[in-house]
């Protein structure tokens, strides 16, 4: 069994484009790198395919395996497609936050949806809740592999050989890379690739107010995708060089704002990541090169971040960048 040709072949290389309406008259150049492009919608295309390949080719994943996760939602949906590639069955255990275009979507490619209702009795937080439930099943059903997006460093070797080479190599000089955080997948990938080639690319996380992921307060978040409950195994002290915080009416704002000025329709932690580099544009050198990854589409949160009524009733603000606009 072998995971290649076909849709595999169009995980990657995905779109770098100067974002000059959204930043226009900014002395620092920004780039965007549309991850929403791959064939799943999402940046998890690249761990999905290397959480499954180098499984295959270790031998723990055969033709009678069956795949289990615990995923937000775009995970979920890339393992979903290669799955159904493969032939293989899927289950992807979830929690109330994951929206219902995402579980569609996931059920479209032939995944089954686990949910898990109730958070941890101990943290509060969902994220232990769907690990428990995911060794369950592991347990519990024959041939069982679980990928583990959390643990795995296949997460974040597809990062160091895919997404941050390919902005290095497109680029060439990388002063600033705006990443958001969750699994630390993406963040480590990148950072582990800008310390083996001794780049001198400023690594800048963008997290959600209530993660706890760099040490911060513990609280509630609307969107999935973006912060942890728990600190991921993935996460490496000195990972970021600085490490900014958004809430959720920030990631709202700055998916408005790439909507509005560059026809982009972009997920929650794109905004979340706009967001930071307005606030942090006074401190940007003249001349820098910012690179920005935008981790999903915008179509998975049509009922939420870009539903006005949605936004009033959940944040309490009217945003100013309606769509269409």
């Amino acid at each position: 069994m072998k995971l290649e040709g076909g849709i595999v072949e169009a995980i990657g290389r995905t779109p770098l484009i100067r974002l000059s309406r959204l930043f226009h008259g900014e002395p620092f150049d920004v780039y965007g790198k549309l991850e929403g492009m791959n064939p799943g919608g999402s940046a998890k295309d690249r761990p999905a395919l290397y959480l499954l390949k180098e499984a295959i080719s270790r031998g723990d994943i055969t033709e009678k395996s069956v795949i289990v996760e615990s995923s937000s939602g775009n995970l979920a949906i890339s393992l979903a497609q290669l799955c159904r590639y493969l032939g293989l069955r899927f289950i992807c255990v979830v929690d109330p936050r994951t929206t219902e275009q995402h579980k569609d979507i996931i059920r479209c490619f032939g995944g089954e949806i686990d949910l898990v209702t109730k958070p941890d009795e101990w943290t509060g937080e969902y994220l232990p809740a769907r690990i428990r439930r995911v060794k369950e099943l592991v347990r519990q059903i024959p041939y069982a592999y679980w990928t583990n997006q959390y643990g795995n460093r296949d997460n974040s070797l597809s990062h160091m050989e895919m997404t941050m080479k390919e902005i290095a190599e497109e680029l060439g000089s990388v002063d600033y890379l705006f990443c958001g955080v969750s699994s630390c997948g993406t963040i480590r990938g990148c950072a582990d690739y800008i310390k083996a080639k001794q780049l001198h690319t400023k690594i800048v996380a963008v997290d959600a107010a209530g993660s706890v992921i760099f040490g911060g307060m513990k609280g509630a978040r609307q969107f999935p995708g973006l912060g942890a409950g728990v600190i991921p195994e993935l996460y490496q002290q000195g990972i970021a060089d600085e490490v900014r915080y958004v809430t959720d009416l920030d990631c709202v704002e700055g998916c408005r704002q790439l909507l509005d000025r560059e026809a982009i329709m972009a997920g929650a932690s794109s905004g979340g990541v706009i967001s930071v580099i307005f606030k942090m544009k006074a401190h940007i050198p003249k001349g820098a090169v910012c690179a920005a990854i935008l981790p999903d589409r915008g179509e998975r949160y049509l009922d939420t971040l870009f539903n006005d009524e949605w936004v009033q009733q959940q944040l309490g603000f009217t945003p100013c960048c309606n769509q269409g606009e």
